[in-house]
């Protein structure tokens, strides 16, 4: 294995300070006690496409009554730009003090330029913190990606820390964003104070969202569990997370194809009000972010993805992504997964032959607690014995094509024939077989990597034609690279 090396005390003093590093450094103002429920954090927004002048969203969550504005500043600006006035929702769960989420979109902002932001109450500035807009098509990115996180345990806030080391330019995660139930208390215990700490370090975790956007596909312990009569403050996901809206809008009614609140139906009119317009159609959307397209899918199993209208919008999403150099799909149950754990959590590989018809170079899943990568595959589909296109047990049976000359020594510069599937699921719950990444036996024949025994993200740069992907340890390790050139 291999050190992950990076200038550790340039990139240690900007996140310390809630800056990035190489951007001109901000004099933060000092953040009353109780001013804020959670601090702020940067979200992508209801912005699908690309601009030629940029935006994004910065949130934050208080219960103290007050004007708050916020500002922008660019590194070559020698004064703040006023933004429009913060929009606000109120959330109201039992068990939860009521609660303010300020909603505030930045704008003006260059594609892919570090920018300055603060946060102000009745006129005083209560926080600052430094930002990068997104990046056009003709920049390169950085991204890092993980799922299966906010257990509050040492490898999540290692994770975090190393993460916020590499500089990436966004965080995808692949779902299960915190554990155990996506509630509100579980945020605020176990994902916002690590991913948002006041200090970096392998023990705390790091100021990472106030400065880089995390961007999220919804997983099982988020949105499954929606019975308000046992989860009163669920479903957070809906009112924490501000994503594009360009997500399917199928027919009324029909089965399987969107969220379904169940439980008190005198909890559910609040919700509804403080998730507006987010529920339920924030599950699933799609993104442009560099040379790439992103299309995000809810793979929960209250979702059937062999519905036509559901299939037909997959499909012309990444159609309309005719222009981008790169094409990934993101969500949390593996359709290709060799673990024994959730092995037969098979149902979205029935999609396997409208991603490789839409030209997808790679699907990123969670949902198992650590690192695989499949060969680049093919797969057909074939109907159960009893004419389903599922087993009971959530399998999917077919064939499948692999292509094993693929990133061999002897052949770097192949191009996989064939769509990529990685599973990244190990962000810092509990991790799955760990003595199964000494077992190749116990694999699928589909699966080329298998890391079981570390916490781990995965880190994408993309350069053009260029994507190079790594997989990171808890410590700093590379445990696994590859490279595409097309």
């Amino acid at each position: 294995m291999r050190r992950f090396h990076l200038p550790l005390l340039l990139v240690l003093a900007g996140l310390a300070k809630g800056q990035l590093p190489g951007t001109a450094p901000a004099t933060s103002p000092v953040t009353p006690p109780g001013t804020f429920v959670e601090l702020p954090y940067l979200q992508l927004g209801d912005a699908p496409a690309l601009a030629k002048q940029e935006s994004m969203m910065v949130l934050w969550h208080t219960e103290t009554a007050g004007v708050w504005t916020v500002q922008v500043r660019a590194p070559k600006e020698k004064t703040w730009r006023p933004m429009a006035a913060p929009t606000v929702q109120t959330v109201d769960a039992p068990g939860i003090a009521k609660h303010q989420v300020y909603r505030a979109r930045l704008t003006g902002l260059k594609p892919g330029e570090a920018f300055a932001y603060q946060v102000l109450k009745d006129g005083q500035a209560v926080f600052q913190a430094e930002g990068r807009a997104r990046k056009s098509a003709a920049q390169p990115v950085r991204f890092a990606l993980f799922g299966d996180s906010s257990q509050n345990t040492p490898g999540q806030r290692a994770i975090a820390y190393q993460t916020a080391l590499t500089k990436p330019d966004f965080v995808f995660v692949t779902g299960d964003i915190v554990y155990t139930s996506g509630r509100i208390s579980e945020y605020r215990e176990k994902f916002f104070p690590i991913y948002n700490a006041e200090t970096a370090s392998a023990t705390t975790g790091a100021p990472l969202i106030r400065s880089v956007p995390m961007i999220a596909a919804p997983g099982n312990h988020d949105t499954v569990l929606q019975n308000f009569a046992r989860f009163p403050d669920s479903l957070a996901y809906f009112l924490y997370w501000d994503q594009p809206l360009n997500g399917p809008r199928v027919s009324s009614g029909a089965p399987k194809t969107v969220h379904q609140l169940t439980g008190s139906e005198a909890a559910q009119p609040a919700f509804r009000a403080a998730a507006a317009p987010r529920y339920p159609v924030m599950a699933n959307f799609s993104f442009d972010y560099g040379n790439a397209h992103w299309t995000v899918l809810d793979s929960n199993n209250y979702m059937d993805w062999n519905n036509p209208e559901l299939r037909a919008w997959v499909e012309k999403d990444l159609a309309s992504a005719s222009g981008a150099t790169w094409r990934f799909v993101a969500f949390h149950h593996p359709g290709f997964n060799s673990s024994h754990s959730h092995f037969t959590d098979q149902w979205m590989r029935s999609l396997a032959p409208v991603f490789e018809k839409g030209k997808v170079d790679v699907v990123f899943a969670g949902h198992v607690h650590n690192y695989q990568r499949s060969f680049p595959l093919t797969f057909t589909p074939k109907p159960q014995p009893d004419g389903s296109a599922m087993g009971s047990k959530g399998e999917v049976a077919g064939d499948w094509k692999l292509d094993k000359q693929f990133g061999t020594a002897a052949d770097t510069a192949h191009k996989p024939n064939g769509v990529l599937y990685i599973v990244s699921g190990g962000g810092g719950a509990g991790l799955y077989d760990p003595a199964q990444m000494n077992e190749p036996a116990s694999w699928q024949s589909f699966t080329d990597k298998f890391i079981s025994n570390t916490h781990s993200f995965s880190l994408v740069d993309i350069d053009a034609k260029s994507f190079r992907f790594r997989q990171i340890s808890e410590t700093g390790e590379e445990l696994d690279s590859f490279r595409i050139q097309k």
